[in-house]
């Protein structure tokens, strides 16, 4: 019973219980949601075509940045290969002149072996390679007008092995360490050995040299316009195809020069 004054409130109702979609057939209401699959494949074709374009861009720089060094080096060898005909040249003319003002009778056939050098130079030397005969040809010639200059102070041993055929090589490749030997090898006053020895295989040519140190000599820039440029072609030629090893210890300066085809 309620008192005087008293005031019947309604009690606080309960929760309904909750709603059982599955039981009454009905599916359950869908939450609203970004679609995350389709904004993926959206950000994915994006990456791929800027990794795709930043690809194609590389591709293009490193494309140009290697024709230009390729350019770069083939103007660089031409520089060098007109430097070395001159100075190979120049020594050559002295040594035919020398013969000429002493009347001497190997003047004429000198003559000849500079002639079958210079034709050389002219028609196959500006080629980037030859036939290594051709190559050897030049260097015996070149070898037999040094040796008018010989006295008997100085032995020359030249050696030549192996079977040529149709080996190609770069033209005067080997000329500056030749004209190296007889350059710096020569005393009017003292004995010494000049050494060339050429070994040939199907697959390389072995070239040695060896020559006296002399002390009158040995200060001067050995390391000459011919000897430096070759180094830089080899480099340029046979990359990762050749060894050379220079020594100038113990009183002899050596070259040992290994070429692969």
């Amino acid at each position: 019973m309620l008192r005087k004054n008293e005031m019947q409130y309604p009690r606080e109702m309960p929760p309904p219980p909750p709603w059982n979609f599955q039981k009454k057939g009905i599916p359950p209401p869908m939450k609203p949601r970004a679609d995350f699959i389709s904004v993926f494949l959206y950000l994915l074709i994006i990456v791929i075509s800027v990794i795709k374009e930043t690809n194609k861009k590389l591709q293009e720089t490193t494309k140009r940045a290697l024709q230009a060094e390729a350019e770069k080096a083939q103007a660089e060898l031409s520089f060098l290969k007109a430097q070395v005909n001159p100075h190979f040249l120049y020594n050559t003319l002295n040594n035919i002149y020398t013969l000429a003002i002493i009347k001497d009778d190997h003047t004429g056939p000198s003559i000849m072996k500079l002639s079958n050098i210079m034709r050389y130079i002219t028609d196959e030397a500006n080629h980037d390679f030859v036939g290594l005969q051709n190559e050897i040809d030049c260097i015996t010639d070149f070898i037999s007008l040094q040796k008018l200059r010989l006295t008997k102070k100085t032995t020359l041993e030249y050696r030549l092995e192996g079977l040529i055929g149709n080996q190609q090589i770069a033209p005067l490749i080997l000329m500056a360490f030749v004209e190296n030997v007889f350059k710096y090898g020569i005393s009017n006053h003292k004995c010494g050995d000049l050494v060339i020895h050429i070994n040939v295989t199907d697959t390389s040519i072995n070239f040695y040299c060896k020559n006296v140190l002399y002390p009158d000599k040995k200060n001067t820039e050995r390391t000459g316009i011919g000897l430096e440029n070759t180094k830089k072609r080899l480099q340029y030629i046979y990359p990762n195809k050749h060894v050379l090893n220079v020594s100038d210890h113990d009183g002899f300066f050596t070259v040992n020069l290994t070429i692969h085809f």
